[in-house]
């Protein structure tokens, strides 16, 4: 079984930062890629940042230039750096994994997710 952590998430005003980290753990035999969802309030969970292994990123228009998504393959933890946070980047961030459990077999993982509030 493959297990996926959070942390980071908190309050914070508008313009300040926050760091947040997922931790996986278990059956893991490689990573493919890891990433940050985000689900609003009444609003549908949507695509913030991925990254690959090989350091390969992708970003939502809406937060490029402004947060930055990391990994460290040795920890199997993905990082994401958010900094000049607007009240719209408040949401429930998930953490993804696409990684394999075998030399063969593919899966993929979330989060429980971890509460982001921006407010003054």
């Amino acid at each position: 079984q493959v297990q996926l952590v959070e942390s980071g998430g908190g309050l914070v005003q508008p313009g300040g930062s926050l760091r947040l980290s997922c931790a996986a753990s278990g059956s893991i035999f490689q990573i493919n890629a890891m990433g940050w969802y985000r689900q609003a309030p009444g609003k549908q969970r949507d695509f913030v940042a991925r990254i690959t292994s090989g350091g390969s990123t992708d970003y939502a228009d809406s937060v490029k230039g402004r947060f930055t998504i990391s990994i460290d393959n040795a920890k199997n933890t993905v990082y994401l750096q958010m900094n000049s946070l607007k009240p719209e980047d408040m949401a429930i961030y998930y953490c993804n994994a696409d990684l394999k459990t075998s030399w063969y077999r593919g899966s993929n993982y979330w989060g429980q997710g971890t509460q982001v509030t921006v407010s003054s």
